[in-house]
């Protein structure tokens, strides 16, 4: 009598919370739905979605908070030196070398110069590169952007005219020799056909160098004027890494390019949980309409 009453207790058991314990595995194992959006951005617009991003790296805000952070002059950079300062650049000021259109554009017209943005525990600082350089020290940050990316090999680099290496020859040693974070803030429009070490080699050969025709460019730097280039390896930050950094969704660049000024545009397609989708549209809107880095 008590085996029988054993068996019928287990049975009501089994009946009972069976389906109570299944359900609630088959709860615990289904997938989180993942939708995908997707948004074309300007290269203004994608200089602002990078700023906003660098300006929320931990080891950004580590080296604000602590230590010393080196905004090197640059387009991409302006837009960096703004989110994190909360202040307006000149455009005009806050560039070293430039690449502009050989004839027929609008040139950033001639501003005064101003000094690369310095920051020693958040607060900005008057003294030379070369001087903020020698006080580096492990976990600060220098935020240095690029000319070229090789972005499968996650490597950028940096056109280099002037004879003494400019600011990657001041910076670079400092960089290396005391393990400092180097963040690249780079735009999808750097991304060059071929392998970026393999240029850099080719830029470095000793090739001589045939002027163009007089009047064929009235650009502060014309592109027969070939430069060096310098390998850069560090934290590349593109808008697939901004788009991450901001929202947690995951991105690719699905297309690039278009008109009516979308010239250099990419198309970026963005996945993840309904949330991260939809905060990744709302930052994409909040950043339409940046105008051009030239006005």
């Amino acid at each position: 009598m008590k085996k029988v009453l054993r068996v019928v207790i287990f049975l009501v058991v089994v009946a009972i919370g069976g389906p109570l314990l299944f359900s609630g595995i088959s709860f615990a194992a289904e997938p989180t739905k993942i939708v995908q959006s997707g948004t074309i951005l300007t290269v203004a617009e994608s200089k602002r979605l990078i700023g906003k991003a660098v300006a929320q790296m931990p080891i950004v805000k580590n080296a604000l908070a602590n230590g010393i952070v080196i905004i090197i002059k640059g387009t991409t950079n302006a837009y960096v030196a703004e989110e994190i300062t909360g202040k307006k650049t000149d455009h005009a000021a806050f560039v070293t070398g430039r690449i502009e259109p050989e004839k027929g554009a609008k040139y950033l017209p001639k501003a005064k110069p101003v000094n690369h943005l310095i920051l020693e525990k958040g607060k900005v600082v008057d003294i030379t590169l070369a001087d903020a350089a020698k006080k580096l020290k492990a976990g600060d940050v220098v935020i240095k952007g690029a000319n070229a990316l090789d972005y499968k090999n996650r490597i950028a680099a940096v056109n280099i005219l002037d004879p003494s290496g400019g600011t990657t020859g001041i910076t670079m040693p400092f960089i290396v020799a005391r393990k400092v974070h180097l963040v690249i803030p780079v735009g999808l429009e750097k991304l060059v056909a071929g392998d970026v070490v393999d240029l850099t080699l080719k830029m470095r050969e000793p090739i001589e160098l045939l002027p163009a025709p007089s009047g064929s460019s009235s650009s502060s730097f014309p592109g027969h004027l070939v430069p060096s280039m310098w390998l850069l390896t560090g934290e590349i930050v593109t808008e697939l890494e901004a788009i991450k950094i901001l929202t947690g969704a995951t991105a690719f660049q699905s297309s690039a390019g278009g008109i009516s000024g979308a010239e250099g545009a990419s198309w970026i397609v963005f996945r993840g949980t309904r949330d991260q989708v939809k905060k990744t549209l709302e930052l994409a809107n909040s950043i339409k309409g940046e105008p051009p880095y030239s006005e």
